[in-house]
């Protein structure tokens, strides 16, 4: 954006344990305001970063800092004016919040309805909790490593390198997860669902959509898996040396096995394949109501 778009008004303050500045610009598509929070905190901190509306970007640095960046974006200054965003700490925990504004007038802009958003883009510790939650918009986490929680009601998620529990659920949005580490908690009302990585504990969910899960060298099962969806395929890679208790089940289409897997039990009911994976283990609980489930070595 150049400064024959419109004006910069640059402010910084100080708030509590946090520096602050802001800036408001005017582009054909309306007044974007950027307030930015920088917050001192100890290792692994706890940050909550919350929109009513906008996408959320985190990242990661080798600082024990947290930057944060919310982008406000509405058809006139009083539209943006009225995205009120909080920035608290305490101790070792940091919560910003772009919250919903109360008034509920509807703004147009060069003939045309424009709405109020507030895009968050964070950076932080590697090793951190994390809690991203957006009412509408995708969210991307690259590089954390700690307990992490994904929530949009509307729009995808993306992670690749997180280390730890992750938890993930989108109203209406495909979820993809590369290089994962440890548990995985994923759910999609209307999408696709593809994770990778060194898995130990996993439940992956979606109402409609195909479903890929890709266990890769070195995952075990610390606790049974689920993995299913309302109507889609289901993809599903193990390593050679995986072992479970294999319970798949399809309602309109077929179970097909890698001939290198050693299975036994049940194959004459049609859609259903019971039996166990290498030298047994936990329940892999695969279903779908309507599509072909794969299983693989990977």
């Amino acid at each position: 954006m150049s400064a024959r778009d419109g004006f910069v008004i640059l402010a910084a303050g100080m708030l509590v344990a946090s520096a602050s500045a802001c800036g408001v610009n005017i582009d054909s598509e309306g007044h974007l305001a950027r307030v930015e929070k920088r917050f001192d905190v100890g290792p692994s901190p706890e940050v909550h970063l919350i929109t009513f509306d906008g996408s959320i970007d985190v990242r990661t640095w080798d600082r024990d800092q947290v930057l944060v960046e919310v982008q406000k974006r509405g058809p006139t200054r009083e539209a943006v004016d009225s995205i009120e965003v909080t920035a608290d700490q305490t101790g070792n925990r940091v919560q910003i919040e772009a919250r919903r504004p109360v008034s509920t007038q509807t703004w147009l802009g060069l003939g045309f309805h424009v709405s109020r958003s507030a895009r968050i883009t964070a950076t932080l510790p590697r090793k951190a909790a994390l809690l991203a939650s957006s009412g509408d918009g995708t969210i991307r986490v690259d590089r954390v490593e700690g307990r992490i929680e994904l929530r949009t009601d509307d729009g995808s998620v993306k992670g690749t390198d997180l280390t730890g529990h992750v938890t993930v659920d989108t109203g209406d949005g495909s979820v993809t997860l590369q290089n994962l580490s440890g548990d995985l908690d994923a759910h999609s009302g209307d999408g696709g669902i593809s994770a990778s990585g060194k898995l130990s504990a996993v439940r992956v969910v979606s109402g409609d959509g195909s479903v890929t899960v890709r266990a890769e060298a070195g995952s075990r099962m610390s606790d049974d898996w689920e993995i299913s969806t309302g109507d889609g395929g289901i993809s599903v890679y193990v390593p050679q040396d995986f072992g479970a208790d294999l319970d798949a089940r399809t309602y309109d289409g077929r179970v097909v096995a890698d001939h290198e897997i050693s299975v036994s039990g049940d194959r004459a009911e049609r859609g259903v394949l019971r039996g166990r994976l290498g030298t047994g283990g936990r329940t892999l609980k695969i279903r779908t109501n309507g599509g072909t489930i794969s299983l693989r070595v990977s």
